[in-house]
């Protein structure tokens, strides 16, 4: 079966919901929620990101997946059945929300090593930049993770998923992701019990210590409850958007790299090679000699302080 990437239809409804959302907030009482020039840059970024996406995401997903999908599941007698034994999945309406689920799960965990390894933290801050939280910093995506991110959904296909169903839900993932980077929708009850809502990615997206490196799921927040990253918002706290190592730049290219230059820039600390090994692949914020913390050190010291 032949299925379309929802992002092909979603692109066009991004630009019309980030205009309205401009609209709205500059005639009403958010006339700060956009700047101009980071629009500019977000705007850039995302347009880069589709362009990338379409040449090499895309396309390399397809044929990862599918590569993926013939070699663990050989057709036998005429029936695509996996290594293990089992027939390969099909394309029944519950094949459909299992695959989305696992789906789900696979967001939770590559999003949060996006946050815990820093060699990938540094393309997806791009994302974390912005010191506005608007539909415009939902499309401020790095270019960069195009090249690793389909080796952490490659085991859907490996076990038995059609490649272009698991294609497909990462399309309808990133719709969700979209539309959840609004101040516009209130705290929505029960729905929060299940589901990642608006005001838990305001939290995911502050840069406030408390709130640092929590609420990394896509459609559900039951992975974050599970694993311990799940943080509620707290209508006391004031959210202060952005990250702390900021790249100070409207500049698109300084965005796309200026963690990689600060990488750089910290191997040259320590002669040590193990040092050298953490600062790139280690969390974020590590250092030989503390002179910067993680966010679980950070976290650590105002609990500290609190007792």
């Amino acid at each position: 079966m032949n299925f379309t990437n929802p992002l092909v239809y979603g692109v066009p409804c991004f630009l019309a919901l980030i205009l309205l959302e401009l609209t709205y907030s500059k005639t009403h009482h958010y006339k700060n929620l956009y700047h101009w020039k980071d629009l500019k840059a977000s705007l850039i970024m995302g347009i880069g990101s589709a362009i990338i996406a379409a040449l090499i995401k895309t396309v390399s997903a397809i044929v990862i997946f599918n590569y993926a999908f013939e070699v663990f599941n050989p057709e036998i007698n005429g029936i695509r059945t996996n290594i293990l034994g089992w027939e390969s999945f099909g394309y029944a309406w519950y094949v459909w929300l299992i695959c989305q689920l696992l789906d789900d799960f696979t967001y939770y965990w590559f999003h949060r090593q996006n946050h815990m390894v820093r060699f990938f933290w540094a393309a997806h801050i791009v994302h974390h930049s912005s010191e506005d939280f608007n539909l415009g910093t939902a499309v401020r995506n790095g270019w960069f993770t195009v090249l690793y991110k389909p080796f952490f959904y490659i085991w859907l296909p490996i076990i038995g998923f059609q490649p272009e169903m698991v294609i497909v839900c990462l399309g309808i993932e990133a719709l969700w992701q979209f539309q959840l980077h609004s101040v516009y929708i209130p705290k929505m009850g029960i729905i929060e019990k299940i589901f990642n809502t608006h005001t838990m990615h305001q939290v995911h997206h502050a840069k406030n210590a408390e709130y640092m490196d929590k609420n990394h799921g896509g459609f559900l927040n039951i992975f974050d409850k599970i694993f311990g990253t799940w943080k509620e918002f707290d209508e006391d706290i004031k959210i202060e958007f952005g990250v702390t190592t900021a790249p100070n730049s409207y500049n698109p290219w300084v965005i796309l790299t200026h963690e990689y230059k600060d990488i750089w820039h910290d191997t040259k600390k320590s002669k040590n090679w193990y040092h050298k090994f953490m600062y790139v692949f280690g969390p974020p914020g590590w250092s030989h000699n503390a002179a910067t913390l993680t966010v679980k050190q950070m976290q650590f010291k105002i609990k500290e302080q609190e007792a």
